[in-house]
């Protein structure tokens, strides 16, 4: 008898296991298809049982108010906070926003930094993109140019064309970083090379501070960068 109610329980155990899974994913295409009435009505029975994921994205879709969809800050950050309490790191980038821009929420720039750095800490890039701003601004916490070189330098070695911007210009400022005017010019040549027009003109000022030696290697070391997939560009 113990058998037979151990071998129920784990057949309705998989089954609704299998139906919170479809209903994740079919709200999500949903979502994804512009649906948003649609993909709210899947997503939150899913989201009620705890799965981040679906917490997200129903955030999202109160955060966005959408599809007759009333936009309703304090039901995003409901669902955003359920989400980041769980460590979902586009959850809690979300809601560091919502701190910044005050939607639902009093301004906070110490909620700001701490889920910005919970996100960053989980490889969140806009998350990092952003820390290193505050940082290099010292906007919600002190002015701090090595930690905001730190989280440039950790995003330009993955590709990224405008932290590839920023460190460039931290290098030409000697900001955080000792004063180089050949990984000034590499940094933003990488960026100017991933389409960051705005980096071609910096490049080009750098440029006629620079001597013809030192323009050669700074093009060599951009070439063996782009090579080495950004990962030994120092």
């Amino acid at each position: 008898m113990k058998k037979l109610i151990f071998y129920i329980v784990a057949i309705l155990s998989l089954y609704f296991n299998v139906a919170k899974a479809n209903g994740l994913e079919v709200g999500i295409r949903a979502y994804q298809k512009g649906h948003y009435a649609q993909a709210l009505e899947l997503l939150r029975p899913v989201a009620d049982q705890g799965i981040a994921e679906a917490q997200n994205y129903v955030g999202k879709i109160y955060y966005e108010g959408r599809d007759n969809i009333i936009k309703d800050y304090k039901k995003a950050l409901k669902w955003y906070s359920l989400a980041a309490e769980q460590g979902y790191a586009e959850a809690q980038f979300a809601l560091g926003l919502m701190h910044v821009r005050g939607y639902g929420v009093t301004p906070d720039y110490s909620e700001v930094i701490r889920w910005f750095r919970l996100a960053a800490a989980q490889g969140y890039t806009d998350a990092q993109f952003r820390l290193g701003v505050m940082y290099a601004k010292g906007k919600g916490v002190a002015q701090d140019y090595k930690e905001a070189a730190k989280c440039f330098q950790i995003l330009a070695k993955q590709g990224n064309p405008q932290a590839q911007k920023k460190l460039g210009m931290m290098y030409r400022d000697g900001k955080g970083v000792t004063q180089d005017n050949v990984r000034a010019y590499v940094w933003l040549n990488l960026a100017e090379n991933q389409g960051v027009i705005s980096a071609k003109k910096k490049r080009s000022k750098i440029a006629e501070t620079m001597t013809p030696l030192q323009i050669t290697e700074a093009e060599k070391m951009t070439r063996y960068c782009e090579k080495k997939d950004y990962k030994k560009c120092e």
